[in-house]
């Protein structure tokens, strides 16, 4: 497998997992409904095992946007690649959350809140304050991003691995599944703690794109947020990873 279809392959799962967690937490009629943040976090952490424990062999498991480019800043990855990395990374997250919805359709179809049914695709803010929520967003994907680079950078030297491939599986698939639990308990009540813009971007494509009975808007006015938040706190991480 290559690292173009590792990333692709990996943030499929992750975002498979991923929607279906947020689907079957709030959808009507589905098992899991209300059972609230702690399966969410928890949920999510696991999905993200999952998606580094396949990719991370491969390809370093960025399977993020952000993390490709914070490598790339801190002259761990060759920017020569972020391109094929992110698009490869947005067509799985398109895939995976696609392939969730086909899953609950038909819950989709029993649930009348248009506001709930966005939240199982994309992020949005507790309370809205762009430039509050940009930084909610930068701190979440700065925590993620100084952690892979310290303690990835940290087990190749002592382990003497020069040529290793550096992303979220340098860490292994349960420090980082743990470390984005933590983040997400910590820090994602805020804006949901997208620190993906793969995460975020791809999912809300398909929640505009596929039938839904009660679907209402995709809210594009927020979409740049966790974009451009988790994008900045990776260059921010990456910047004093080096400094340090």
């Amino acid at each position: 497998m290559n690292e173009l279809l590792a990333e692709f392959i990996g943030t499929g799962l992750l975002m498979l997992l991923g929607t279906g967690i947020n689907a079957n937490n709030t959808l009507s009629k589905a098992y899991a409904q209300n059972t609230g943040w702690v399966f969410i976090t928890l949920g999510w952490g696991l999905a993200v095992f999952v998606g580094v424990a396949v990719a991370g062999p491969y390809s370093g498991a960025h399977i993020n946007p952000a993390v490709s480019i914070g490598l790339a800043v801190a002259g761990k990855f060759a920017w020569s690649k972020v391109p094929g990395f992110v698009l490869a990374q947005l067509a799985g997250a398109f895939t995976g959350s696609f392939l969730a919805w086909l899953s609950y359709s038909a819950h989709y179809n029993e649930t009348t809140d248009s506001g709930s049914i966005l939240g199982t695709f994309s992020t949005g803010p507790a309370i809205s304050n762009k430039l509050q929520n940009v930084f909610n967003e930068l701190i979440g994907t700065f925590v993620l991003v100084f952690v892979v680079l310290y303690l990835s950078g940290a087990s190749i030297t002592a382990n003497n691995l020069p040529d290793a491939k550096i992303g979220l599986g340098s860490l292994g698939a349960l420090p980082v599944a743990l470390l984005v639990v933590v983040i997400g308990m910590a820090l994602g009540g805020t804006t949901g703690y997208a620190i993906n813009p793969a995460r975020d971007l791809s999912p809300r494509i398909v929640h505009a794109l596929v039938p839904i009975k009660h679907k209402g808007s995709s809210n594009w006015q927020y979409a740049w947020i966790p974009i451009v938040g988790p994008i900045l706190g990776a260059i921010i991480a990456a910047l004093a990873f080096n400094a340090i």
